[in-house]
């Protein structure tokens, strides 16, 4: 865990927009996949399924960051 909050914060801030970008770059896919079949074009269910892997690994590392900005907070607050 960073000792620096503002380090901590500009991090968490950074993913998050990062993780905005990767929601709407993964609805943007679903809206295109409404007309594919699973399967049919094997591409181009690779890259969706890529993609699903990459938000939920990215979404699970903008929590962490979250979880370091509050415990930093809790920690600056009892001191």
């Amino acid at each position: 865990m960073s000792e620096d909050p503002g380090l901590a914060r500009r991090k968490f801030h950074s993913h998050a927009l990062v993780e905005v970008a990767l929601i709407l770059a993964l609805g943007v896919y679903l809206l295109v996949a409404r007309q594919q079949v699973v399967g049919e074009n094997l591409a181009f269910t690779v890259i969706g399924a890529g993609l699903m892997a990459l938000v939920s690994y990215w979404t699970l590392n903008t929590l962490r960051d979250g979880l370091e900005v509050l415990a930093l907070r809790v920690r600056r607050a009892r001191h």
